[in-house]
């Protein structure tokens, strides 16, 4: 497969406008957020002179992209506005993408989520039916992904997703590894297997009595890792630790003091689960004046952001987290050719905000498409499409991709580290790895420390 990355010139930085920053910051409601200099490469985008200046078109490739704009989950989506609005601006500046050895304007539609699987599913169908895209992106957790993809195997439409746990949008949809095969959406992220060997690595790094207090919710992501067949609580089990589970609960729950009474009276040492942020804020807050203090806190989801853990205040000392994508990650972007470094340096640069996680995914979705993009005859070879995704193999700045490894059919993985956060002298919290089990390519910067 010829490399996509592939280009004897340089590749080009765009620098966002200030209109581009007033908008985002408008729509997204936040003090800063995003990627700056984005770029796309000679093979992807042909960017001679020439080529720019031609305004002969094949046509438009729509893209639908959904995102939580609004809501509990609107942390995973700051950045998605300004790398978008980037990647438009670049698009027309270099006069369209090729596919099929044709070149196509570029049209990428949004829709809000509202954090909210109901919500992301009717926009998703809008975009299919009224806007009829030809390609759909989508990131941020089950709650979006999963309604947003069903949507497109139901209407045919190639569907690119990642954030959110394999098993937890594969299983979570109704797949059963070694069974299943979807025919139009496909996935890239890590797994439970993954998250497993970074919690147990950070585990094992602190002495304890080996109970921990597990808090799953009623979601797609809590229903996954509490799975007694394939979630955590097998896992748990054979390395010799117990848990206590108080039951499901509802997202938005604000009084945890039953799940804290239970966890006490256990005497649970180790805190892990999958809430959203704003329930862990509200939980771990609970606990600090309810007296639960476990030694070790390893939390997936609520604690990705640097804002929820600043809002924590002294109690978000050494809370625990996987650590999916930053700076220290040693990869590359096949659109830009910048360095994890210097993507999320590019954010800071721009928005006077601190790095966050999904910036590297939300860059990445873009790198598949147009990667796809170019190996198909055009945007209405839909089939072709996906033909290219289910055989990529993509060097990508979260990590390399190759959806002929699965583990299903449908999935490509990405790696993953374990980090707590500590204080810093440019921020108030900055997140250090910690566990790197498999990964050593991407460094520790520390070891575990229980909490005070």
């Amino acid at each position: 497969m010829t490399d996509p990355r592939s280009t004897n010139e340089e590749p080009a930085q765009l620098e966002p406008t200030e209109m581009d920053r007033r908008r985002f910051l408008r729509n997204a409601g936040l003090a800063g957020a995003a990627v700056g200099s984005v770029a796309l490469p000679g093979s992807l985008l042909d960017v001679s002179t020439a080529w720019a200046k031609s305004t002969k078109t094949a046509g438009t490739i729509k893209i639908g992209y959904v995102t939580p704009e609004t809501g509990p989950l609107a942390p995973f989506g700051q950045a998605d506005t300004f790398v978008i609005d980037a990647i438009r601006k670049h698009v027309a500046k270099a006069g369209g993408i090729k596919s099929g050895g044709k070149r196509y304007k570029v049209e990428i539609i949004t829709k809000d989520s509202q954090s909210t699987d109901a919500t992301a599913a009717q926009v998703a169908s809008d975009l299919i039916l009224d806007d009829g895209i030809d390609l759909m992106l989508v990131t941020s957790t089950p709650d979006t992904t999963n309604p947003v993809a069903d949507q497109c195997e139901s209407n045919g439409i190639p569907c690119i997703s990642s954030v959110a746990p394999w098993q937890s949008w594969f299983v979570g949809r109704g797949g059963v590894p070694g069974k299943t095969t979807f025919a139009w959406t496909y996935h890239f992220f890590w797994g439970l297997e993954d998250l497993e060997a970074v919690y147990y690595d950070m585990w094992s790094q602190v002495k304890t009595n080996k109970v921990i207090a597990a808090l799953w919710p009623d979601d797609a992501d809590g229903n996954a890792f509490s799975s007694k067949a394939t979630g955590f609580p097998p896992f748990i089990t054979k390395k010799g630790y117990t848990y206590i589970n108080p039951g499901a609960y509802a997202d938005g729950t604000s009084d945890f003091s039953a799940q804290i009474a239970a966890f006490k009276s256990g005497k649970a040492e180790i805190f892990s689960g999958v809430p959203l942020p704003p329930d862990f804020v509200n939980f771990w807050k609970a606990a600090a004046q309810q007296d639960f203090k476990p030694k070790l806190v390893t939390v997936a989801k609520a604690v990705l952001f640097p804002s929820v853990v600043y809002s924590l205040g002294s109690i978000g000392e050494n809370v625990g987290s996987e650590y999916w994508w930053g700076p220290p990650f040693p990869f590359k972007s096949s659109l830009t050719g910048q360095s994890a470094a210097e993507l999320a340096a590019a954010y800071t640069k721009f928005s006077h905000e601190q790095w966050t996680q999904p910036i590297g995914f939300a860059h990445a979705v873009f790198e598949v498409a147009f990667a796809a993009l170019a190996k198909a005859k055009g945007p209405t070879d839909k089939t072709g499409i996906v033909d290219a995704i289910k055989t990529l193999k993509l060097d990508t700045v979260v990590g390399p991709l190759n959806w002929n490894k699965g583990p299903v059919p449908n999935v490509a993985k990405t790696p993953l580290v374990g980090g707590q956060w500590r204080k810093s002298k440019k921020y108030p919290y900055e997140i250090v790895i910690v566990a790197n089990p498999g990964h050593p390519n991407i460094p520790k910067a520390g070891h575990v420390e229980a909490l005070a």
